[in-house]
């Protein structure tokens, strides 16, 4: 069963076979085929190039050789509501030159988002002027007249901003701490950010984005520069990226790094504890009040008698009074101490002198 035809199809066709009833000399069948044939393939292509340009959507014209009529919609204009609900940026005048260029870049976008017409673009951008910035452009409109004040384009508006609100002076601070801009600790993040909102006020200071480049890597830190370099980025979006990425891996070891030694700290305090606790169950050790590097001149009993000759350190547990002069476990250095100063005793108490 052969396909069915379309109304478009059918109409062709219809118009075909009258310019065939039309033309004075007879056609053969093949020839009227072939007519038929081409006007229907001109006539599909047609319909396709109008779908393309239009999303699938007519036009309301009309095409006089296929006799096809389009339904495609025109744009809406852009109304102010429509523009705010766009969010724009509002301006006081205060904020200085960045926040200027980013209340331009924000209006752009709105401009596109909100298919804002030409002639609208000043009127509706400057209704979001407060303070300052509305003092000064209702003074420029009594001045010139509000007609010749909204007939100016969008880009005489900057320029006029940019005369007002970003004079030379200004501009000349931003280069000074765009080239002595540096990257504090390891918050590459915040110089990136810094970094491109000078670069935008400060434009004529890289004629090329590769000197561009070169100013950002150049001023990175040591741990993450040399591998920056390495990549070889061409753009500043790259540069970027290559930064970020080499900055977190640092962090990241760096880290890693120092919950290694901590855990480390923690097990040697641990152990440390557990031997004093071991050695204080086993005994050993003095008290601080027998041990003999700490008395002063105390040669004798706890109770001040030297004349005894039974006054000696006992040197073992067994038997022995825990308030007596005891020391336990000495060491070699205690030994030699307790000996000499038993030796000194004995040489100073009479009944040991010899006749």
């Amino acid at each position: 069963m052969p396909p069915r035809r379309s109304s478009a199809t059918a109409r062709v066709v219809v118009a075909a076979t009258k310019d065939i009833a039309a033309t004075a000399t007879p056609m053969t069948v093949a020839a009227v085929e072939q007519l038929i044939e081409a006007r229907v393939s001109a006539a599909l292509a047609n319909h396709e190039t109008l779908r393309n340009s239009t999303n699938g959507h007519g036009d309301g014209s009309h095409n006089s050789e296929t006799g096809i009529r389009g339904t495609v919609r025109t744009p809406r204009e852009c109304t102010y509501k429509d523009f705010l609900n766009c969010k724009p940026l509002t301006f006081k005048g205060t904020e200085g030159v960045v926040v200027l260029s980013q209340w331009f870049e924000k209006m752009e976008s709105v401009f596109h988002i909100s298919n804002c017409a030409v002639e609208n673009q000043v009127k509706f951008a400057t209704c979001t002027f407060l303070g300052n910035a509305l003092t000064w452009w209702n003074s420029h409109m009594k001045t010139v007249t509000q007609d010749v004040a909204y007939a100016m384009d969008w880009k005489a508006l900057k320029k006029m901003m940019t005369v007002k609100y970003c004079p030379r002076g200004e501009i000349k601070k931003l280069e000074i701490e765009l080239w002595n801009l540096k990257v504090k600790g390891t918050y590459v993040t915040s110089y990136t950010l810094r970094f491109q909102e000078l670069a935008l006020m400060c434009g004529r200071m890289f004629h090329e984005e590769s000197e561009e480049v070169e100013k950002y890597v150049g001023v990175l830190p040591d741990m993450i520069r040399g591998n920056v370099m390495s990549c070889q980025p061409k753009t500043m979006e790259k540069a970027i990226e290559f930064a970020n990425d080499q900055m977190d891996q640092k962090v990241l070891t760096i880290t890693e790094r120092q919950a290694e030694q901590k855990r480390k700290l923690e097990f040697n305090a641990r152990n440390n504890q557990g031997h004093q606790q071991q050695n204080k169950r086993q005994g050993l050790g003095h008290f601080k009040k027998d041990c003999p590097k700490l008395k002063n001149g105390n040669r004798g009993n706890q109770h001040g008698n030297g004349n005894a000759p039974a006054k000696v350190y006992v040197l073992c547990n067994a038997g022995t009074n825990p308030d007596s002069n005891v020391v336990t476990g000495p060491s070699i250095e205690e030994w030699a101490i307790l000996f000499l100063e038993a030796q000194d005793r004995m040489k100073k108490n009479p009944l040991f002198k010899r006749a």
